[in-house]
């Protein structure tokens, strides 16, 4: 199994602690995000990681040559639209990297080693899957999710709250037919105008909307974060913190 993680972003919402430093790289008890992100990917056999770079892509290369892990492989690829485009294009960039099994993982993700466990112990029931979680309340900066069981039904940041059954953590899991399909859907994306522009979940979305073809996978009630604003940065500590306490 292969992991892209989408490192291109700059993270503006955290300047100035990410002026000169990309947000993959902001530290959590004395590891970068990144490193966290691939060390939990190789607890549950993930081995081969692709990290897609953008705001000071030779840092990131650095960083990662840094990692030493039995049997990882781990290597960049670069998205020179970085300041132009969202991260649809990211995976524009790394379309090479789709023709089998993979996983995608958010730059700005902090997840528990036993989510990605959890998203592989079984064999894939929808060409596509969605982790997810479930919580009280959602925000408007949520990925928001409506699904009915486990198929995912829409996805997207503007869903009608009555309307909400979860929200997309930024970690999904494809086949090979699964991956055609999204590839197929960035292609037809980015003809469009607003293309540059559009999140890649939004091809998700129009995937579960008119092909019916992809599922949700909850990881509810195990540890992760999304790293957006200063405010989650106390959480992402708290949560390496308990980490590295029980050994990870």
């Amino acid at each position: 199994m292969k992991a892209i993680i989408l490192s291109a972003g700059q993270g503006r919402r955290l300047l100035p602690l990410t002026a000169e430093t990309p947000k993959c790289l902001i530290p959590f008890s004395g590891r970068s995000l990144l490193e966290w992100q691939v060390r939990a990917l190789h607890a549950a056999g993930v081995m081969d990681v692709v990290v897609v770079t953008g705001f000071e892509a030779d840092k990131v290369a650095a960083a990662l040559d840094e990692i030493d892990l039995p049997g990882a492989r781990l290597r960049t690829t670069h998205n020179p639209f970085f300041e132009l485009a969202d991260n649809l294009a990211s995976c524009w960039i790394a379309r090479h990297e789709m023709a089998d099994e993979f996983m995608i993982l958010n730059g700005d993700t902090l997840i528990a080693p036993e989510i990605a466990a959890r998203v592989l112990e079984s064999p894939a029931t929808a060409p596509i899957t969605v982790t997810i979680d479930v919580k009280d309340d959602y925000d408007t900066d949520d990925m928001k999710v409506r699904a009915d069981g486990d198929r995912l039904l829409a996805i997207g940041k503007t869903l009608p709250l009555d309307m909400v059954t979860g929200e997309s953590i930024g970690f999904l899991r494809f086949t090979r037919e699964g991956g055609r399909s999204f590839v197929a859907e960035i292609e037809r994306l980015l003809r469009n105008e607003d293309g540059l522009k559009r999140w890649y979940l939004s091809a998700i979305d129009g995937i579960a909307r008119y092909h019916g073809n992809v599922g949700v996978r909850s990881i509810q009630g195990l540890d992760w974060g999304e790293l957006d604003f200063p405010a989650d940065l106390d959480h992402g500590v708290a949560m390496t913190d308990r980490w590295v306490k029980r050994g990870f």
